[in-house]
């Protein structure tokens, strides 16, 4: 499990859990998951997540269910196109580090430092080789006039795709977090709009 920043750097990185595991009790059982029910990290933004996680004022999902109203439909449309920021994270990482398009073939303990120094030498490319790592059509962009998706270079470079992030799980949330997601649905059908969303 990981965070992905807007730069598509690796925040938080935890290595180790069980794949049979939910990403969700993966995640109920990590640090930064205390550390944010603690109040302990930095607040001023929030954690995009799938329909697996638990709504929390620092962690927005999609609205669940069939009869949604307009509002909740655009965010529901609006909040997964952020999420492609970790989805073109990882697939950055898997097309660079070829090491992850197949099982990797050592014991857990140096997978899982593998993977963290892959994480850590993915970061640092892309902060110092931008141009060359990084170049501008490897990530999704989205064409802000029409809102059609241009699918990056890392999804070509790939033989096989990356396992879909949807869980259909659902978690109870409490009251404030449920209207923080509906200010945010408010703008994205307001102040936020955008032409081609209708």
């Amino acid at each position: 499990m990981a965070v992905v920043d807007h730069d598509y750097c690796f925040r938080y990185v935890n290595v180790g859990a069980n794949g049979r595991n939910s990403d969700s009790g993966i995640f109920r059982n990590s640090a930064i998951y205390r550390d944010l029910e603690n109040n302990i990290l930095p607040t001023g933004g929030f954690l995009v997540g799938d329909d697996a996680f638990a709504l929390k004022t620092y962690l927005l999902k999609p609205y669940s269910g069939t009869n949604l109203t307009r509002v909740q439909t655009l965010f529901n449309y609006r909040l997964p196109r952020a999420r492609r920021i970790i989805e073109n994270g990882f697939g950055i990482l898997t097309s660079s580090f070829r090491i992850f398009q197949k099982p990797i073939p050592t014991d857990v303990n140096p997978t899982d430092k593998i993977i963290r120094a892959s994480c850590a030498l993915h970061n640092w490319l892309r902060l110092t080789s931008p141009s060359c790592y990084f170049p501008k059509d490897c990530v999704d962009v989205e064409n802000i006039d029409s809102g059609t998706i241009v699918e990056g270079t890392w999804r070509r470079e790939l033989r096989a795709t990356l396992p879909s992030i949807t869980d259909q799980t659902t978690n109870n949330s409490p009251q404030i977090a449920r209207n923080l997601r509906d200010k945010y649905a408010e703008y994205f059908s307001g102040a936020g709009a955008v032409v081609w969303q209708a």
